[in-house]
């Protein structure tokens, strides 16, 4: 039985049921394997007040200390955030605040082998500390912004490319991300891609007729999903249905651009065709997938975007851009078209080819039933089967870490 401890403040809660939910997924089918254990420890910022006037602030909270997800034990340690001027100085705070919350759990019996941390900038930086205080090995997986973006900085580069050179072993959620990672230095030989899954049970068609005559619409339904920022396209989309006359556009998410999306629709006389939903569950998000004729993903950077296998498993073609995993999904025409730009004009070209080519839906689904996790979850088996059996030394550990100099004065963001 190989014991876990899986390190990730993107990990979701009872507040926020959504936030991290693809790190929870993936534990709960390496879990239902039998041949693993857990003890999930997720990091929440500090924050004085639960007053509903600090908004999403105070959220952070009303976390639970601890709970239990899906009979997985959850612990929510607190860890300071210092606004602007302490990004470099994060996964110090983090791994400073996280380690006595371990070593007290250790204390009441938790044992275990590995540290299986997600997200490398400020967890899996702050996970190998952790690492070098327990003597245990430590797995990052390399998710997305955390390579795409956080590199940009001087302080978090030095710091991510010191973590890689110390973990044991590495994992990137797409072959792009892995080439990203190489671009900025980390050794390609020590990382091993091993996709997201989707579950093809609790995401698959439903009575398609039924769903769309809830949302009163007799056109082409589009659907875009994703936080409330310009990253994620949502304006883009917007700016298509002028030239998509009979489209509806279905927007799923929350986020600082609210205001701003809606006031757009209001310039471009589309409002009467946009809905804005908010957040949803996942089984609000399979209705959703299943009435919309395509899901439209304008993003800027990705890692393995579960919208686009989500929608894919309810038989929905994509429109999406070449970033990222994406185009290691769309390889075929039934999943639908890459963009040829991140513009309106190229939403609205392939949503209007995709469209035409009248995909078949039932094909569609079966081309995403090879996206499940089976493969995923056995791949992580064997990788993590395999650090524990070679292990790694705490002498060993400490010493990568003093030849790494971390943390250490002179990181600050350039």
């Amino acid at each position: 039985m190989i014991r876990l401890l899986t390190f990730s403040s993107l990990y979701p809660n009872t507040i926020q049921g959504r936030h991290g939910i693809f790190v929870e997924r993936r534990l709960r089918h390496l879990l239902d394997t039998g041949a693993v254990t857990s003890q999930v420890v997720a990091p929440v910022p500090w924050f004085p007040s639960r007053h509903p006037r600090w908004g999403r602030y105070a959220e952070f909270a009303v976390v639970p200390r601890t709970e239990v997800r899906h009979g997985i034990a959850v612990s929510h340690p607190r860890y300071p955030v210092i606004p602007k001027i302490g990004a470099s100085f994060a996964p110090w705070l983090m791994a400073r605040w996280v380690i006595p919350a371990i070593e007290a759990m250790v204390v009441k019996g938790l044992e275990f082998d590995v540290i299986d941390a997600h997200y490398f900038y400020p967890d899996g930086v702050a996970a190998v500390a952790l690492g070098v205080h327990f003597g245990k090995p430590v797995v990052i997986t390399a998710r997305g912004s955390d390579i795409n973006l956080l590199p940009n900085y001087r302080g978090p580069r030095r710091q991510i490319l010191a973590a890689a050179n110390q973990a044991a072993a590495i994992i990137s959620v797409s072959s792009a991300l892995r080439d990203e990672m190489i671009a900025i230095g980390v050794d390609g030989g020590r990382v091993e891609v091993v996709r997201n899954g989707v579950d093809t049970g609790v995401f698959a068609p439903l009575d398609r007729e039924a769903t769309r005559e809830k949302l009163g619409h007799d056109g082409p339904i589009l659907l875009s999903v994703g936080h409330l920022v310009e990253a994620k396209g949502h304006h883009l989309a917007i700016r298509a249905l002028p030239m998509l006359p009979t489209a509806k556009l279905v927007i799923i998410g929350e986020g600082p651009m609210e205001r701003e999306l809606k006031d757009l629709t209001e310039s471009l006389g589309v409002a009467p065709r946009v809905m804005f939903i908010g957040n949803s569950s996942q089984e609000r998000l399979r209705r959703y997938y299943t009435a919309a004729d395509i899901l439209v993903l304008a993003t800027l950077r990705e890692g393995m975007p579960n919208v686009v296998l989500e929608a894919l498993a309810c038989g929905t073609p994509v429109v999406a851009t070449a970033v990222g995993g994406i185009p290691e999904i769309v390889t075929q025409p039934c999943a639908g078209r890459l963009m040829s730009a991140r513009t309106p004009a190229a939403i609205a070209d392939a949503v209007q080819k995709v469209l035409s080519s009248q995909i078949d839906r039932a094909t569609v689904r079966a081309y995403a039933e090879d996206f499940g996790w089976a493969e995923s979850t056995s791949r992580q088996l064997e990788l993590f089967r395999r650090v524990t059996h070679r292990g790694v030394a705490a002498g060993e550990i400490e010493a990568r870490h003093a030849r790494a100099h971390w943390p250490s004065k002179g990181t600050g963001q350039s």
